[in-house]
């Protein structure tokens, strides 16, 4: 009864702070209660099928609370570093935006419940659609699956490991980002260059008013243009969690 007992804290644990931080299950759109039935279902489940590395009766009470935080650590590890890989797309989407001069039009995301651009929000959800087209929620359970064969219910993961998989998609994320909206900024330095060029030939001509209307054009034009980069992230964010993820 202890080990049954055990076992499942420290399953939940894991499961839990991983569904926390996890993009789209754990943003606040979705109800608590349905994110507690899904963190309590899959640790049912890997808890009839992981077994414990462990004897139960040789863990003490503070050895379990040592467990217990190790387990924790490691959930939260691996949805901070899926959530960094995640918010690419959404990334690249501000620096556009800041191109066009749209920083100022901020909403209220109804996912996170967090300002976000109007752009990015469009871009956010594009990009979840695509997402779970590609049944990305599968990798997901996929992360859990593996996360349980490289450390198994009642091991201390590796910190270290764990700190440099962070680390590395926080400059992943960064690199990715300004990879995706490169061509955008290329566009929009030709844009500037050309504008500075008719200010120059044409001086009485309003640059300032010519320029906020071409900017918009041409960023929602190049935004529809390279929307099939945006799909094709899917596959490379996966990669990336292969790569990353410290399983």
């Amino acid at each position: 009864m202890f080990s049954s007992l055990l076992g499942l804290a420290l399953i939940l644990t894991r499961v839990s702070t991983f569904i926390l931080v996890l993009p789209v299950f754990g943003w606040q759109a979705i109800p608590v209660h349905v994110k507690a039935t899904i963190a309590v279902i899959l640790s049912l489940f890997f808890c009839a099928c992981r077994p414990l590395a462990v004897t139960p009766t040789e863990i003490s009470s503070a050895m379990a609370m040592v467990l217990l935080a190790g387990e924790a650590i490691y959930g939260l590890a691996l949805g901070v570093i899926v959530a960094l890989l995640f918010s690419v797309v959404q990334l690249s989407a501000r620096i556009a935006e800041q191109q066009m001069g749209l920083t100022m039009a901020e909403i209220v995301d109804p996912l996170n419940g967090e300002e976000s651009g109007t752009l990015s929000s469009l871009m956010e959800i594009v990009f979840i659609l695509l997402f779970l087209s590609a049944n990305g929620h599968h990798l997901f359970l996929q992360i859990l699956s593996k996360s349980y064969d490289a450390f198994p219910p009642g091991t201390i993961p590796t910190f270290d490991l764990l700190v440099e998989g962070v680390v590395s998609a926080s400059s992943t994320m960064f690199i990715a980002s300004l990879r995706l909206a490169a061509p955008i900024l290329g566009a929009f330095l030709v844009l500037m260059v050309t504008l500075a060029l008719i200010s120059r030939l044409v001086p009485e001509m309003d640059i300032f008013m010519v320029s906020i209307p071409s900017r918009v054009a041409l960023g929602l034009f190049l935004v529809a243009a390279f929307m099939p980069f945006v799909g094709g992230y899917v596959t490379e964010m996966a990669n990336w969690m292969a790569k990353l993820l410290p399983l």
